[in-house]
C-alpha cells in the first residue's frame, strides 16, 4: 500500500488551508502583528452576545409627524367645506392645532361643525381631535392620546425600518429595541465604520415624485433645493407618487457616462400609477425628491410603462449603494437623532462567557477521553478527526466573514455531535465486519461503505432543514442555520475522508490482520435478541400523555419568557466596587431571575435588563436597587427606562413558519429516500420530542429567551439525525430479509444500532454536562434543555419512532404493500426470471 496516495495529499492540503484560515483566531495580538495583513484580518467576528459592540440611543423627532397629521386633517376639512360650498379663511398649523374662520352664515357654520365632528374621531371611533367652536371660528387640537398613539406606531415602524437597513448593510444580528416612549436602542457587534451606520440610521429616506412647474404665483407650489444646494426647483405641492411603491433598488452605472446611478423597480400599483402620470405629462420634468432635496429632475420623453427607472445625481459608488439600500429598506416615518453613543460589553456578561468557555473545554476533554477509552487507538483517530473538523468550521466561518453568536455555538455543538456520531457509526460498522472474520484490508472499506449511506442520509436530511431555516428564518435562526450548514460539509469530509485515510495509514502494514476495538461494553449479539417492541403500547401512551401535558403547561401557566421576547425595565447602574459576576450573584440572591447584565461605557457602569414578567416596573426597580445596595450602598442609578423586546414582532411568526417549512422539507426527503411510513413516523416523533421539551421549559420555569430558541433548533437537528440512523438500519433489515416478520426486523435493527445510539448520546451528553452543572444561569436555558433533549431524542428513536413505524408498517401489510419499494436491481432481477 502506498504511504502517500494522491487523494491523501489533497486531503492534507485542504486541511492545512482550513487550519491556516482558523489560525489567526487562536493567536495572541503580539503574534498577529507578525502575520501578513490578509491573514491577520481573517478572524471570526463575535456577535453582540459574545463580545459587545457599539451602543446607539436614537431619539425620534415626532414634531414633523404631528404637523403632517394636522396638515392632512386640515386639507381634508377644507375639502369638505368646499364640497358643501362653505366659504372660509384658514390659519396655518401651529403648536398642535389649526383654526378655520367661516365667512358665511350661521347655517354654514352648523354644517361646518358637522364636518368637523366627523373628522374628530378615527375609523375605529377613538377621539383624535378636540374640536371647539367660537361663533364663526372652528379649532382642531390634537389629543394627547392620539399623539401618543401616532408616536407609538411611528416607533414600531421605525424599529422595522432600522432592522431592515442594518440587515441590508451586512451587519449580522444587531440588537434593536424600543426604549422609553420615543427612543430606539441599537447595539451592534464590532462595527468597522460607525459613522456610516449613524448616517444610515439618521437618514429619513422619504422619497417622493413631484412635477416641476413654472407657475410662480400658485399657492400650491413649493421650492426645494437640489442635493448640492446650488439650484432651486419650483414643484407642484401635490405628490405625484410616493416612494413606498419602490420594491427594489440597486447600484448601477450609466452606460454612456459610466457614472454611478440607482436603478429602481416599482410594485404593480406603482407601475400603473407611473405609466398613467407619465402618459399625461410628456415633456414635463419629473423631480425625484429625497428628504426635501431634489436628486434629479429628468424630462419625461415618453410613457414609462415598465415600472422601472433610474436616479442620477453625481453620486459616488458608495453613495449610490447606500441610497439603494435606504430605498429597499423603506423610509423612516420620523427622523431619528443620535442621543447617546457608547461601547457595551457582551449580552451574556464576560463572567458567563468565561465560565462557558471553561465548561465547554472540560466537556470536549470528556468526549475525547470517552472516545479513546471506548475505541483505544481508533478513538484517538476519531478525536483527531473531530479536532480537525472544529478547526475547519472556524476556518470557513472566518473566511466567509461570518459572525459567531450563541445560536452559532449551538450549531457547532450539534455539528460536533453529528461528527462524533459519524465516527461511532464507522467504528461500529468496522467492528461488525471484523466480527465476521474479515481482515483490516476488507473490514475498513466494507465498514465505511455501509456507514457512508447512513451518514449521507442523516446529513442531507439536516441540510434540507437548515437550508430552509436560512431561507425563511431571521436573526438567530439564520445564524444557527449558517453554522450548522458549514458544519455538515466539514463533518462529512472529516468523518468519511480524513478518518478513512488515517485508518488506512494506521493499518498499511497490517491489512491481513484482524482489528481489535478495546472495550465492548454493550454485547451486540445479546442486544439483537432483546424484544424492544414489547413495550410499544406503554411507550406510545406515555409519550402521548407527556406531550398532552406539555401542551397544557404551555397554555397554563405558560413559558417564562425572557426580556428578549417581553421587553422590560432597563436600569443603568454605576458602582466602583462591583464586578459583573458580583452584580449577577447579588440579583440571584434576591430571586431576580433572568436579568441581562452588560458592561456599559466606562468601567463600573452596567446596563441591567429585567423582564416584565417579574413584577411591575416600579417594584422591579426597587428590587434591583435593594439587591445591589446589599453589596454596594454607594451604587447610583443615572437612568431607568422601559425597553421593548429584542426580537421583532414578526420574529415568532417567521421562526415558526421556517420550522414548519423545514419540517415539510424533511418529510418530503424521507418520503422519497425511504418510504411514506418512515417519513410520517420520523416527523410525528420529532413533533412529540419538541412538545416535551417545551413542557420541560414550562415545568422547570427556565427562562425562554433567544438562547432557548438556539437549544430548540439544535434539538430538532439532533433528533432528526438519530431517527435517520435507526431507520436506515431498519431499511437495511427489510432489504436483507424481506420475508422476515416485521417485529423481528425492528427488534434486530434497534439492537444493532443501540450501541451506536448509546455511545453517541453519551458523548454529546458529556460535552454539555459541565455547562449544565457549572455554566451558570446565563447558559442554563441552553445546556439544561439540551441535556433533557438528548435523553428524550435518544429514547424516542427506540420507544416512539419504531412503534409508530411498526403500526404504519402493519397497516401497509394489510393493504398488501411491501415495506419498501423494489430497487432498480431487484426489478431487473425479477424481469430476468420471466421466460
Amino acid at each position: 500500500m502506498k504511504v502517500f496516495h494522491p487523494r491523501g495529499v489533497i486531503y492534507v492540503l485542504v486541511i492545512l488551508i482550513g487550519l491556516l484560515s482558523a489560525m489567526p483566531n487562536m493567536l495572541p495580538a503580539t503574534a498577529l502583528q507578525r502575520l501578513p495583513d490578509w491573514l491577520a484580518s481573517n478572524q471570526l467576528s463575535l456577535g453582540l452576545d459574545l463580545q459587545g459592540g457599539s451602543h446607539l440611543l436614537l431619539g425620534a423627532d415626532t414634531r414633523p409627524l404631528i404637523e403632517k397629521t394636522l396638515q392632512d386633517t386640515k386639507e381634508t376639512f377644507l375639502h369638505g367645506l368646499r364640497d358643501k360650498g362653505i366659504r372660509y379663511q384658514s390659519q396655518p398649523v401651529n403648536a398642535g392645532s389649526f383654526s378655520v374662520t367661516l365667512t358665511g352664515s350661521n347655517a354654514d357654520a352648523d354644517k361646518a361643525s358637522e364636518v368637523a365632528a366627523s373628522l374628530a374621531r378615527g375609523s375605529t371611533g377613538e377621539k383624535q381631535f378636540d374640536v371647539t367652536r367660537d361663533q364663526q371660528h372652528i379649532t382642531f387640537t390634537i389629543t394627547e392620546e392620539y399623539k401618543a398613539s401616532l408616536t407609538s406606531d411611528a416607533i414600531e415602524q421605525s424599529l422595522e425600518v432600522v432592522r431592515r437597513r442594518l440587515n441590508e448593510s451586512g451587519l449580522v444580528e444587531p440588537s434593536i429595541t424600543r426604549q422609553g416612549n420615543d427612543g430606539v436602542l441599537v447595539q451592534m457587534p464590532g462595527v468597522s465604520d460607525p459613522s456610516r451606520i449613524r448616517d444610515l440610521l439618521g437618514t429619513t429616506a422619504q422619497m417622493r415624485f413631484h412635477w416641476v412647474t413654472d407657475n410662480a404665483s400658485s399657492a400650491n407650489t413649493i421650492v426645494l433645493p437640489n442635493a448640492e444646494g446650488n439650484q432651486q426647483y419650483r414643484l407642484q405641492k401635490q405628490v405625484a407618487m410616493d416612494g413606498e411603491h419602490i420594491k427594489d433598488a440597486q447600484l448601477g452605472f450609466d452606460p454612456n457616462t459610466s457614472e454611478p446611478v440607482v436603478t429602481f423597480k416599482l410594485d404593480n400599483t406603482g407601475s400603473r400609477i407611473f405609466a398613467e402620470m407619465t402618459k399625461s405629462h410628456i415633456g414635463v420634468p419629473l423631480a425625484i425628491v429625497l428628504d426635501n432635496k431634489v436628486l434629479t429632475a429628468p424630462v419625461i420623453r415618453s410613457v414609462i410603462a415598465a415600472g422601472a427607472g433610474e436616479i442620477s445625481g453625481n453620486f459616488t459608488p458608495s453613495e449610490a449603494k447606500d441610497l439603494a439600500l435606504l430605498l429597499r429598506a423603506g423610509a423612516l416615518p420620523v427622523p431619528l437623532d443620535v442621543l447617546e453613543e457608547r461601547t457595551v460589553g457582551p449580552d451574556l456578561g464576560s463572567d458567563a462567557i468565561e465560565m462557558g468557555v471553561t465548561t465547554g473545554l472540560i466537556g470536549a476533554a470528556l468526549v475525547f477521553a470517552f472516545m479513546i477509552t471506548l475505541y483505544q487507538r481508533w478513538g484517538l483517530i476519531a478525536c483527531t478527526s473531530l479536532a480537525i473538523n472544529i478547526g475547519l468550521i472556524i476556518g470557513l466561518l472566518s473566511a466567509f466573514g461570518a459572525t459567531l453568536t450563541l445560536p452559532g455555538i449551538a450549531g457547532i455543538i450539534l455539528t460536533i455531535g453529528m461528527a462524533v456520531d459519524a465516527n461511532i457509526l464507522i467504528n461500529e460498522r468496522i467492528k461488525e465486519e471484523s466480527a465476521k472474520g474479515k481482515a483490516a484490508g476488507l473490514a475498513i472499506p466494507a465498514g465505511f461503505d455501509k456507514a457512508y449511506a447512513t451518514i449521507l442520509d442523516s446529513s442531507f436530511t439536516t441540510l434540507i432543514a437548515v437550508s430552509l431555516l436560512f431561507m425563511f428564518g431571521s436573526g438567530p435562526v439564520k445564524g444557527f442555520a449558517i453554522t450548522i450548514g458549514i458544519g455538515i460539509f466539514t463533518s462529512i469530509f472529516t468523518a468519511v475522508a480524513v478518518t478513512r485515510q488515517m485508518m488506512g495509514w494506521a493499518t498499511r502494514n497490517r491489512s491481513r490482520q484482524l482489528l481489535t476495538f478495546g472495550n465492548n461494553w454493550l454485547n451486540q449479539s445479546g442486544l439483537s435478541r432483546i424484544n424492544f417492541m414489547r413495550g410499544r403500547v406503554v411507550g406510545l401512551v406515555a409519550s402521548a400523555i407527556l406531550s398532552i401535558g406539555s401542551v397544557i403547561l404551555f397554555v397554563q401557566p405558560g413559558l417564562h419568557y425572557g426580556v428578549d421576547f417581553t421587553g422590560g425595565t432597563l436600569i443603568e447602574m454605576q458602582s466602583s466596587t462591583l464586578s459583573v459576576e458580583q452584580v449577577r450573584d447579588s440579583l440571584a440572591e434576591h430571586q431576580i431571575e433572568g436579568a441581562s447584565i452588560q458592561e456599559f461605557g466606562e468601567p463600573g457602569n452596567y446596563l441591567i435588563r429585567v423582564s416584565q414578567q417579574n413584577s411591575d416596573a416600579g417594584n422591579t426597580v426597587n428590587l434591583v436597587k435593594n439587591a445591589i445596595s446589599a453589596k454596594d450602598s454607594a451604587a447610583s442609578y443615572p437612568k431607568v427606562d422601559m425597553v421593548g423586546a429584542k426580537v421583532s414582532g414578526g420574529f415568532a411568526d417567521a421562526s415558526i413558519l421556517a420550522v414548519l417549512i423545514a419540517g415539510g422539507g424533511i418529510l418530503l426527503y424521507l418520503w422519497l429516500r425511504f418510504e411514506q411510513h418512515f417519513a410520517l413516523a420520523a416527523t410525528a416523533t420529532i413533533l412529540l420530542d419538541l412538545t416535551k421539551t417545551i413542557g420541560f421549559f414550562a415545568i422547570t420555569g427556565l427562562e425562554f429567551n433567544l438562547t432557548a430558541v438556539a437549544a430548540m433548533l439544535a434539538l430538532i437537528g439532533y433528533s432528526i439525525n438519530d431517527k435517520v440512523v435507526v431507520f436506515d438500519r431498519i431499511r437495511e433489515g427489510f432489504r436483507a430479509n424481506p420475508d422476515k416478520p416485521l417485529l423481528e426486523v425492528l427488534n434486530s435493527s434497534i439492537g444493532a444500532t443501540l450501541s451506536r445510539t448509546v455511545y453517541t448520546s453519551a458523548t454529546t451528553f458529556l460535552a454539555l454536562l459541565p455547562m449544565g452543572i457549572a455554566g451558570g444561569a446565563t447558559v442554563s436555558s441552553f445546556a439544561l434543555p439540551m441535556l433533557f433533549g438528548i435523553v428524550i431524542g435518544t429514547s424516542s428513536s427506540v420507544f416512539i419512532a419504531s412503534p409508530i413505524l411498526y403500526y404504519l408498517g402493519r397497516r401497509r401489510e394489510q393493504r398488501g404493500l411491501p415495506q419498501l419499494k423494489p430497487t432498480a436491481e431487484e426489478i431487473r432481477a425479477s424481469l430476468a426470471h420471466i421466460p
